[in-house]
């Protein structure tokens, strides 16, 4: 090739590059005008909407039409998101090839030879078209670059409610003080619950029972030097409920004679109902005879604990006087709300975490034993990752508009055992624990990684890249096999080993929102917003059956006794066998809506609805 055939050539891609940068960067400025005047949080038609719900309480397909307008309005706004990123790169390639092709260019054309008055005609023609390109180029890119950063950053503008809000996330030799206080046990009497059936039987062979199982219990870890109290083991985390979705919060419930038929409006084999005092997405955690739950609101967050056999209220504490807590509590949505995470127990001590950024620990008869505000989560639509616990540690997956965090901390104390930070974006899914070669791992899913960490030091041990958007469904485990989901990415399963990661398969045909997975019996199954249950095969990613219904579900389905439990936002809960066939064996009503997640004992159910919580038994 010649010289004046290179010289065109270089001159065509210096004109091609350049158009095309022009064309990306004025649509990466269209795309920001455009996402600056629309709030995915926060929109005029929903707000609208929600306004007619309150003197429409009752109208189901409005509820359903918020919801719609709410998942589409987020589903633009990603779409806007990931429309940006690219851009960005796309400008940034186009410039690079712009730079190259212009240098080329006038490299060549100065080879050429040309008089002397055009010579100096063209040295001067060429500087000065070199000024303003570059100045007109560096210019827009600069202005479209701007533009890409502060649409990443949309988010990050959800302000909380007052200044003291703003806190700071401590971490490391920075840690904030730790209140330790042991209360007398209160004088109050106990509320009685709504509703209550005569168990009186039932309660007392209930806690003979579960007397003889305590006294005959071991453990599987030795005593704690600064404790006289042994550590329960895995079979007693098996016989209780202690976390949100069961043991290790990986969905699967072993008790048996699980009833599949009951009514709450009619109250059939509803043994007792209580109306929850202040409002929480948590649900129900249960030890022995006690059920756990938590709520907030503007006042105030509240711990609850209730008789699990009579519904009657045995104690309820306030959190309050918490060093570093905000003075008033950041802004949240209300389909999150301040008291979303569940709370979890080892058998001693109950812990619970607000959207505060308040973590709070008592015994089991209400008595305070320490607490302490871990900084006020960045977090636009409220803190929503449920705790876990095993073998003295407290988890918790603190991913924030700040950055990645997850810290653990001594349940007898509140004091930090470790605290990373981790590169992923913020995330509303909750941790699960998992052992691998005999050793403990904290799974958790956030945007882009599905991760795996030591539990006893943090050590990250693998991470894969398969999530985006906003993380919601915690992850699931069976078989040596960790499944992850999210509704703008994909489901993704992934066996983590020794010796590394390795993908077993991936699929995008339906993807939960909120709702977690559940893996059992080498079956998946996995619930969406839009209503629709489906099963797959562990291993393959075969589908095997797909069920849809009327009404989404953000309440994660369970398995329990060889069936699957799942209740939707309708309060309907539908129960097939956990199998390849997934007969439907009931379609029982609880009468209210319902975001909880189901807990279980041996011939009962627990519910929390809306506005109560309910004891179900045949």
């Amino acid at each position: 090739m010649d010289e004046k055939t290179k010289l065109d050539l270089s001159y065509r891609i210096l004109w091609i590059s350049g158009i095309f940068c022009l064309l990306v960067a004025l649509l990466l400025i269209l795309n920001y005008w455009q996402m600056t005047g629309s709030d995915p949080v926060e929109s005029a038609t929903i707000e609208a909407l929600v306004e007619r719900l309150k003197s429409e309480p009752n109208n189901e397909q409005l509820k359903k039409e918020i919801r719609s307008f709410d998942l589409l309005a987020r589903k633009a706004y990603f779409t806007s998101r990931w429309q940006v990123k690219t851009g960005a790169y796309l400008l940034l390639f186009g410039g690079i090839v712009f730079a190259v092709a212009l240098k080329i260019y006038t490299d060549l054309r100065s080879k050429i030879e040309i008089s002397g008055e055009e010579e100096t005609g063209f040295i001067q023609g060429r500087i000065l078209t070199q000024r303003w390109i570059l100045f007109a180029g560096s210019a827009v890119m600069i202005l479209a670059l701007v533009s890409a950063f502060f649409s990443n950053d949309y988010l990050k503008d959800y302000e909380f409610y007052g200044e003291s809000a703003q806190g700071t996330v401590p971490s490391g030799e920075d840690q904030p003080e730790i209140i330790e206080i042991v209360e007398e046990p209160s004088a109050e009497e106990p509320q009685p619950a709504v509703a209550v059936v005569d168990t009186t039987q039932d309660f007392n062979a209930g806690k003979n029972r579960e007397e003889e199982e305590g006294a005959t219990a071991e453990s599987d870890h030795p005593e704690d030097a600064t404790s006289s109290r042994v550590y329960f083991g895995i079979e007693d985390f098996r016989k209780n409920h202690n976390a949100f979705r069961g043991l290790f919060g990986h969905g699967v419930d072993y008790h048996k004679d699980i009833p599949v038929d009951w009514d709450g409006s009619s109250g059939k084999n509803v043994l007792w109902k209580v109306a929850v005092p202040r409002s929480g997405y948590n649900s129900p955690v249960i030890w022995k005879d006690k059920i756990f739950l938590s709520g907030a609101d503007m006042q105030s967050g509240e711990v609850y604990c209730y008789n699990r056999h009579t519904g009657q209220l045995m104690w309820r504490k306030t959190v309050d006087q918490i060093p570093g807590s905000p003075a008033s509590p950041p802004r949240v949505t209300d389909d999150t709300g301040l008291s979303a995470p569940s709370m979890v127990t080892d058998g001693h001590r109950v812990y619970a975490i607000f959207a505060t950024g308040d973590i709070i620990a008592f015994d089991l008869e209400g008595n305070r034993i320490w607490a302490r505000n871990l900084g006020v989560p960045d977090n636009h639509y409220g803190h929503s990752s449920s705790l876990q616990v095993w073998n003295n540690r407290l988890v918790v997956q603190y991913d924030t508009g700040k950055g990645g965090r997850m810290l653990v901390l001594n349940t007898l104390t509140g004091e930090t055992l470790w605290d990373i930070k981790r590169d992923n974006k913020i995330s509303w899914a909750s941790p699960i624990l998992i052992q691998v070669n005999n050793k403990f791992q904290i799974v958790t899913s956030a945007d882009p990684y599905v991760a795996g960490h030591d539990l006893e030091n943090g050590e990250a041990l693998w991470k894969v890249e398969a999530m985006m958007g906003e993380v919601g469904p915690s992850p699931a485990y069976d078989g040596g096999v960790v499944y992850a989901t999210n509704e703008y990415a994909r489901l993704v399963a992934v066996k983590p080993g020794a010796t590394g990661t390795e993908y077993v398969w991936e699929n995008d045909e339906y993807l939960s929102e909120a709702s977690s997975p559940v893996a059992a019996g080498g079956l998946l199954y996995l619930a969406t917003s839009y209503g629709v249950l489906v099963c797959y095969d562990g291993k393959t990613g075969e589908k095997y059956w797909e069920k849809e219904y009327d009404h989404g579900f953000y309440s994660s389905p369970m398995v329990s006794d060889g069936k699957v439990y799942a209740i939707d936002l309708g309060g309907i809960m539908h129960i097939l066998r956990a199998d390849r066939t997934g007969t439907e064996i009931g379609s029982p009503a609880l009468g209210e809506e319902a975001y909880a997640t189901p807990a279980f004992a041996d011939q009962r159910i627990y519910l929390r609805g809306k506005e109560n919580l309910y004891c179900i038994g045949d």
